[in-house]
């Protein structure tokens, strides 16, 4: 493997393995309701980012953006739509995170790679190959085992995948560094969260600087803990193929569903067991087909070079 593979692929799992920990981090603010963590975590990302993007001198390149491209219909609207979905699945996650559903939320973003090629098809109109078919039918054989069994669908989990498979194509229109990306995105929800912030001292029940030290030094640092993973994701996926990125972003919820179980607490039965199952062999299946087409691409490329 190339030196700069070797980095990009350290990079990209300190990334996963960062936002596979995160739980952790919301952990410490169960106190703290899921809405407000959000607002402050929105918030607190804006001012991260701006003092990242000035500090990297990268604000000419981030003013120029907003000068040249905003003035658009199209990318005024992408940027709307991708901070809102981005803010409502960081909420249904801190919101499972903080009711002990973490396995639940796993199984999110293990099915949200399937959720996101299902999105491809239907809005992008792209095709499916047998064995994406396949990985379907394993991942929904999986989701109806729970569904049935409990006698409740998988909300939480089909959330997190929709919202951020959907995410993940309103970005496809805002063809920009990802680092001002984000802040671009928070930049529009952030007065939102300002004001939902301003309503909670108004009706005086805000946990902001009214609680304790610790507490105010966890909602101001969620910005950090939000920003800096995207952060090394961004400098580590640029140097790895991206069927390599496929394969690591799995260690983010193994992380998550072994801290659930192991750490918190939290219920994994036999049939979570055979519905897991089904949905691993599922990505099993699908990250094969991507790691074969992958390498037949580079095969071709070097026969026509």
């Amino acid at each position: 493997m190339k030196q700069n593979e070797q980095t990009g692929m350290i990079y990209t799992a300190f990334s996963y393995f960062l936002w596979g920990i995160l739980p952790i981090y919301w952990k410490w603010l169960n106190h703290v309701s899921a809405d407000e963590i959000l607002a402050n975590r929105i918030f607190w990302s804006f001012w991260f980012m701006l003092l990242f993007l000035f500090f990297t001198k990268r604000w000419k390149a981030f003013t120029s953006y907003i000068k040249t491209s905003l003035t658009k219909k199209k990318q005024l609207l992408a940027l709307l739509l991708a901070s809102l979905l981005i803010s409502a699945n960081w909420f249904i996650y801190i919101w499972a995170v903080n009711t002990d559903q973490m396995v639940e939320a796993s199984l999110g973003y293990y099915i949200n790679p399937l959720v996101s090629v299902l999105l491809g098809v239907f809005i992008l109109k792209e095709s499916l190959s047998k064995a994406q078919v396949v990985s379907f039918i394993l991942a929904a054989a999986g989701v109806l085992i729970l569904t049935f069994s409990y006698g409740d669908f998988p909300w939480i989990a089909m959330g997190l995948a929709f919202s951020f498979g959907l995410y993940g194509l309103a970005k496809k229109m805002i063809k920009v560094d990802s680092a001002i990306g984000l802040t671009l995105e928070m930049m529009t929800i952030a007065p939102l969260s300002l004001i939902y912030m301003g309503y909670l001292y108004s009706e005086g029940t805000p946990s902001l600087f009214t609680i304790s030290w610790g507490t105010d030094l966890l909602l101001m640092g969620a910005g950090a803990a939000t920003a800096i993973p995207l952060l090394f994701f961004s400098k580590g996926a640029q140097q790895i193929p991206l069927y390599m990125v496929g394969f690591l972003q799995y260690i983010a919820p193994t992380i998550t569903l072994i801290l659930g179980v192991m750490v918190y607490g939290e219920t994994f039965s036999f049939t979570h067991l055979i519905s897991f199952m089904f949905i691993w062999v599922a990505l099993a299946v699908f990250t094969g087909s991507r790691i074969r087409f992958a390498r037949k691409r580079r095969r071709e490329a070097k026969l026509s070079a």
